[in-house]
């Protein structure tokens, strides 16, 4: 007996682990974004690494809440071999603020009506609402897994996405050194999305909207997006230090890549480890054809090393997460 406890004293803690937790409190803070601060004893264990990290929001069956949920390292094999009708769905996000000492954890949730369980689920969330969350420990040796935001040592950065990235870039900002310059672009469905984001001085951040505050359809995704991001390189090409592909046989090569919506794309790559130091470092994040093509542009026309660009399709039209 002392042997096994000694062994399991020892034993490495997951990376990743469940943390039952409930609705502390419900905040919306514009007409599409709603930040729901979670509770728990557990979460004084919470990872703080913070960034881009992803974790998963687990929500409940309406007929047994989490009863059949599985624990342990393994929760995922152990959730596929459910049945359907007892598997739990969830998904991805990442973590907009961790405060280990009051025990909470605030997630933001970019609504989109009822077309998706997270999206109707934090629609009507209310204090005591149990969910789990998947996340990081903060004693675990992989605490850091999940973070994709990987820069090495540049001069400019870039961020660019939509609003399922507006949590990440919003954190990655506030966790940037004071003399960091870049641009950051955000796409948002109305005016009133845009929030308050404290970013270095010479680091531009700016906000996209694809409508009024009524109108939030009014553009499609990544309409302002895109052209934004092309023109903001561009101007900045010979900053960036990096040669443009010029000519238009190059443009029209990169027009019809972008057309081609090929099944054997990626739609998540990240540099292993450190980026490549050197002039530029983007990070691309939002609906997978927006940002494929983004990286595209960024690697075949404007002359950044692959290793340079990391991209996240969070979401793709047409699509719900995989699971």
């Amino acid at each position: 007996m002392l042997t096994s406890i000694a062994e399991a004293g020892s034993r490495v803690r997951p990376a990743y682990r469940n943390f039952r937790v409930e609705v502390a409190r419900v905040e919306r803070v514009s007409p599409t974004f709603t930040n729901i601060t979670f509770t728990g004893d557990d979460l004084a264990d919470f990872g703080t690494a913070g960034l881009d990290q992803r974790v998963k929001v687990v929500l409940p069956l309406e007929a047994n809440g989490f009863a059949a949920f599985p624990d342990g390292e393994d929760w995922y094999t152990a959730w596929r071999e459910l049945p359907g009708e007892l598997r739990n769905p969830f998904r991805t996000y990442t973590v907009r603020a961790v405060r280990p000492e009051q025990r909470e954890v605030d997630i933001v949730f970019a609504g989109h009506g009822d077309g998706g369980p997270a999206s109707a689920w934090a629609g009507r969330a209310r204090p005591g609402d149990e969910i789990v969350l998947i996340g990081p420990d903060e004693f675990g040796p992989g605490r850091a897994v999940g973070i994709d935001w990987r820069p090495g040592e540049v001069d400019t950065l870039l961020l660019a996405g939509d609003e399922t990235a507006v949590p990440a870039i919003c954190a990655i900002l506030e966790s940037l050194p004071a003399d960091a310059a870049g641009a950051a672009f955000l796409e948002v469905p109305t005016d009133g999305d845009r929030m308050s984001v404290r970013a270095p001085a010479g680091v531009e951040v700016r906000w996209l909207a694809r409508g009024g505050a009524h109108d939030a359809e009014s553009r499609s995704h990544g309409e302002l997006l895109a052209p934004a991001v092309r023109d903001w390189v561009v101007r900045h090409l010979a900053d960036l230090g990096v040669t443009r592909a010029g000519g238009d046989e190059a443009s029209a090569a990169l027009a019809e890549a972008e057309r081609a919506d090929l099944p054997d794309t990626p739609l998540w790559d990240v540099p292993a480890g450190q980026s490549l130091d050197g002039a530029c470092y983007a990070w691309l994040a939002g609906e997978a054809s927006v940002i494929t093509g983004l990286r595209r542009f960024l690697v075949r026309e404007a002359g950044l090393d692959r290793r340079q660009v990391a991209f996240m399709g969070y979401w793709r039209r047409g699509r719900a997460e995989l699971e």
